[in-house]
């Protein structure tokens, strides 16, 4: 039995065929796109469970296509792991800014695709079976939606801002090192700096509003979903 489908954006095709060769042996669907214009429409028509998307692309750049993808209602909650050839760190953050959930610096390990691939299928899973609403005061989270209102207004939040912040909420009055962040709402061994979970709390407080003093800074900790809110 075929596994999830899984589209893959890369403008090179040897890598798309290597990709596809390895994520083929283990059973799964596979979709692919040489640019992001058609990234895009076979984001929509296909409805992947998953999409590997390459950062330098012709034409429609990779952050530009996942900004889009995040923004379509169709497409806000699928699962985004970014490929590239940069390591640096400010690519990075500005990829999970835009809501990628993963990244993998090229050249590509088919052993560690495809153990980012289930982990962040998992994260999927488990986020749509722990459906529970939370209500606290002005905010209400619902996880099943990854929906957020505030005031009964929606608020658009990146996939990692809503990951975090419901994993907080989630534990009021818990305090959690940058570390157990990132290995919640990312998975174990995500190589992401304690820099970029500081700039994920500062968009999230930002798109709060007063709510935003909820998420209180703990010095040399982390942070913590202050009780009472």
């Amino acid at each position: 039995m075929a596994k999830e489908k899984i589209l893959v954006v890369d403008d090179e095709e040897d890598i798309l065929e290597l990709v596809r060769y390895n994520l083929s042996k283990q059973r799964y669907q596979v979709v692919s796109a040489l640019s992001g214009e058609i990234a895009l429409e076979k984001a929509r028509a296909e409805h992947p469970d998953l999409i590997l998307l390459d950062l330098m692309l012709p034409g429609l750049d990779g952050l530009t296509v996942c900004r889009e993808l995040r923004r379509d209602p169709e497409t806000s909650n699928t699962p985004i792991i970014m490929l590239t050839a940069k390591g640096e760190e400010a690519d990075i953050v500005v990829g999970l800014e835009l809501g990628a959930d993963d990244y993998i610096v090229k050249p590509i390990s088919p052993r560690v695709l495809e153990a980012r691939i289930k982990a962040v299928l998992r994260r999927k899973e488990h986020d749509e079976e722990d459906d529970a609403s939370i209500r606290i005061h002005d905010l209400s989270i619902y996880p099943a939606r990854h929906e957020v209102l505030l005031k009964g207004a929606p608020l658009t939040l990146t996939t990692t801002e809503f990951r975090i912040l419901h994993f907080l909420a989630r534990r009021p009055g818990w305090v959690f090192s940058r570390d157990k962040i990132i290995n919640a709402v990312k998975g174990e061994d995500y190589a992401v700096t304690d820099r970029s979970v500081d700039v994920q709390i500062v968009g999230l407080r930002k798109k709060l509003g007063p709510a935003g003093e909820c998420i209180q800074t703990v010095r040399g900790v982390g942070y913590k979903f202050k009780e009472p809110c």
